[in-house]
């Protein structure tokens, strides 16, 4: 986790979405978090290493992982 204040993030805006490809960007104003820059597929990347922990075949597809979650909810 990276905490920024609005200004700093104002003043290098670049370098603070690259590292927030990564991971999350706490935008903080006056002290309080305001805001958050975060990768809207980092949450996917994560879903997808946890089917992979608990599949019983490693070689399985992406799809395949997917349909193996989903029949057993």
């Amino acid at each position: 986790m990276v905490q920024v204040t609005a200004t700093e993030l104002k003043n290098n805006l670049g370098k603070y979405l690259k590292k927030s490809e990564f991971e999350d960007v706490y935008v903080t104003k006056n002290g309080v978090i305001v805001s958050v820059l975060s990768n809207p597929n980092q949450s996917r990347l994560q879903l997808l290493d946890d089917l992979k922990g608990i599949a019983p075949d490693i070689n399985m597809t992406d799809d395949e992982l997917r349909n193996e979650r989903i029949s057993e909810i």
